[in-house]
């Protein structure tokens, strides 16, 4: 097999959201009857149980109808978008964002990932990633020739923080590592990163000169009260060292536009909007004018959305921490349970291709986040109330039918 095709099967898509139908189902084989049940898809929300924000249709429509204006932007987008968008996330943040020098509009906060470790990682560079975390950040690393230096969060240990090994964070910088990443709230953990643990991250960056992409896609959806510091505020790092993504695809339900936004450094904005142009030329210019409705929303809407997920996030829990051997945490902020359980006579990637037979629910295995986590899956629990209550009974019995 040559480098190159071994680079792209190293970004395999089977077991990402909406891709199922391209696992290999023909040598499963099924232990008992099929378990009947409202199918439920756990790789990704549901935009059909928690619809897009108000008015989000007639603003795209609004931007169809100024036809080549809006359809042919800058690279880095509309520059009124821009600035609305800059305006908002720097209240959001606190922290203070240059519309035409520090923020770019991407295809979605994927795209915005892909250009900004494509505009900072070069061959041989060392790249940390959390493990565990977005499954796609390992990916992009080896596949833009960087190496991945994990570090661990161990995340069972407490409540009051991440559990991220900042000993080994510092270890890794002083052994050379040029990039940081790490989305917060973690996913697929939903647990979010304390005040202490941003604050360490951002001196040990400057310290070391390292330069951090910190994914915040879900930092507005936020549950019991927990406080969410933005890496970007904090005085400790120099703002030409951050990267910002985030976006309304999941809170929102807008993934279908497929907009994100990445904002921070100049120097790297400008090299993602020259990637940007030979890559997709721009964000989706009619889509671009959806971001119109983002932090504004109708008054209680953001409320109530948060309520309704935490309630869904309340019923899966009390089903898990009454089922033998499963132990989880529950999610601080975001869409994310990301279970273990007990140890099955099946491999957790065959398990998965079961579940789906068996039980006609979808989950996301733990080994896309490392290879460590055999016993673990991933939910999105951003689905209608019921039906996700009942799939996840469903996924208890599938394991028990299966545990050694």
């Amino acid at each position: 097999m040559d480098l190159l095709e071994e680079k792209f099967l190293k970004l395999g898509a089977e077991h990402a959201p909406g891709q199922e139908g391209r696992q290999n189902m023909s040598e499963i084989k099924l232990r008992g009857e099929k378990i009947p049940g409202t199918p439920v898809d756990f790789s990704h929300g549901d935009v059909d149980a928690f619809q897009p924000i108000p008015g989000s249709l007639d603003v795209f429509n609004e931007g169809v109808h100024l036809g080549g204006k809006q359809a042919y932007t800058e690279y880095r987008g509309s520059q009124i978008i821009r600035e609305d968008a800059a305006r908002k996330l720097a209240h959001f943040t606190g922290t203070s964002i240059d519309a035409d020098r520090n923020l770019i509009i991407t295809p979605g906060t994927q795209g915005a990932l892909f250009l900004a470790m494509g505009s900072i990682i070069a061959r041989g560079d060392k790249v940390a990633i959390v493990v565990p975390d977005y499954f796609a950040n390992r990916k992009l690393v080896e596949f833009f020739d960087g190496e991945v230096v994990p570090i661990q969060m161990d995340y069972f240990q407490t409540n009051r923080c991440a559990g991220l090994d900042l000993t080994q964070l510092e270890d890794a910088f002083k052994d050379g590592v040029k990039l940081f990443l790490f989305s917060n709230p973690n996913n697929p953990t939903g647990v979010i990163y304390s005040s202490d643990e941003i604050s360490e991250i951002a001196k040990l960056a400057n310290r070391y000169g390292v330069t951090v992409i910190a994914d915040e896609l879900y930092s507005r959806q936020i549950f019991d009260g927990n406080t969410y510091t933005h890496l970007c505020a904090e005085s400790d790092i120099d703002p030409e060292q951050v990267i910002t993504i985030m976006g309304p695809s999941k809170t929102e339900s807008q993934s279908g536009y497929r907009l994100g936004v990445a904002f921070g450094s100049s120097k790297i904005i400008n090299r993602m909007e020259k990637l940007q142009a030979i890559v997709s030329l721009r964000a989706g210019g009619y889509s671009q004018a959806v971001l119109k409705t983002w932090f504004a929303e109708p008054e209680g809407w953001m409320t109530k959305r948060i309520a309704q997920h935490q309630a869904i996030r309340d019923d899966l829990l009390s089903k898990l921490h009454t089922a033998e051997g499963f132990h989880v945490r529950a999610t601080e902020a975001g869409s994310y349970l990301f279970p273990s359980i007990p140890e099955l006579e099946v491999t957790i990637e065959e398990f998965v291709k079961i579940l789906r037979l068996q039980a006609d629910v979808i989950v996301t295995p733990g080994t896309e986040f490392g290879s460590q986590f055999v016993n673990s899956f991933r939910i999105n629990f951003s689905q209608d109330h019921q039906a996700a209550v009942a799939a996840m009974e469903r996924v208890i019995q599938v394991v028990e039918f299966y545990r050694k």
